[in-house]
């Protein structure tokens, strides 16, 4: 799959494709049906299915300081897409400049002038241009007017809930890990580099790893979760830890409130493991959560918990 930076990257000789655009923030299951649309009709014609998508997030240039938390990083939007069978990944810059541009502009100058659309397949609710002025049918008269096709595609849902990344945010921030994987068609992923902690699990006999996640990442509400552990890229053997291979893990979401803490962390007990995991990118898949965080009277009571938390840890993903 290539991966543009900007249209700034689209060859000289680039023809006619198949075009999906949105934020995708989490390539859930409703983004999923929109990107098969797309890489089905882009086979069908010929040419290549591209999916456009913006950084930062639009929100973030509309409105300062109300960035959504963020479900996915952009690397790992690539990623998943690339699994859908996308040819090309353009992540175009959210700008002020860009923002501004009317509906007409925004169709003639990036859809036609510079990727020659033959298609475009957006959401029913997919909006662009300046003010968000143009809609789905705007599309369509556009694309009459320029020569392209538009699908328009109803979102899709279970249980008369529409999937969509705002959802799955609330369910994340809820800590109901089984409904944000059923709207995501995988658990909640949240990635970021091991950094050095307090110390305290390895002197209570359960050594975590303190996951640093990037900026806006969506972390679920505090408590203790079952999950999964990956070191991420290739590489030699950590341990008993190999990268690429997930582990089970029993998971810490909190301020470690038995020890007054007061900066929220991330922490991984990685079951059966044994590796010095600082500085390694890792990712923590949530699964399930186990139970909400608690102040113990004293260590032994916490460490009690710690092993219930690691049982039941391993029966949920061991199911």
């Amino acid at each position: 799959m290539q991966r543009w930076r900007s249209l700034e990257d689209v060859p000289a000789d680039w023809g006619r494709c198949v075009l999906t655009i949105g934020v995708f923030d989490g390539v859930h299951r409703g983004h999923a049906q929109l990107i098969g649309r797309a890489v089905k009709s882009a086979a069908a014609r010929g040419v290549p299915a591209v999916l456009m998508t913006f950084d930062p997030h639009p929100m973030e240039v509309v409105r300062p300081g109300s960035h959504p938390a963020q479900l996915t990083t952009l690397t790992r939007r690539a990623e998943l897409v690339e699994e859908l069978g996308i040819d090309v990944f353009c992540v175009m810059p959210f700008t002020t400049d860009f923002m501004k541009l009317t509906p007409g502009r925004y169709v003639h100058d990036l859809l036609v002038e510079r990727l020659h659309v033959a298609e475009v397949v957006v959401g029913d609710n997919f909006t662009f241009g300046k003010k968000a002025a143009g809609t789905v049918a705007t599309m369509n008269e556009l694309g009459q007017r320029f020569g392209f096709e538009v699908d328009g595609v109803k979102l899709v849902g279970e249980h008369a809930v529409t999937f969509s990344s705002t959802y799955i945010r609330a369910c994340v921030d809820a800590g109901d890990m089984r409904s944000a994987a059923e709207a995501l068609g995988r658990p909640h992923r949240v990635e970021g580099v091991v950094v050095r902690g307090d110390g305290r699990g390895r002197e209570l006999g359960y050594p975590t790893a303190n996951v640093a996640p990037p900026m806006f990442a969506a972390i679920p509400a505090d408590g203790v979760y079952a999950g999964w552990f990956t070191v991420l890229g290739p590489g030699p053997t950590i341990g008993t830890v190999t990268p690429g291979e997930r582990a089970m893990a029993a998971i810490s979401v909190g301020t470690n409130p038995t020890f007054s803490g007061r900066a929220r962390t991330v922490e991984a007990y990685v079951i059966d493991g044994k590796a010095d995991l600082y500085g390694q990118h890792v990712a923590v898949d949530f699964v399930e959560h186990l139970r909400g965080m608690e102040k113990f009277d004293g260590l032994d009571q916490l460490i009690e918990a710690m092993g219930r938390d690691v049982d039941n840890a391993r029966r949920v993903l061991s199911e």
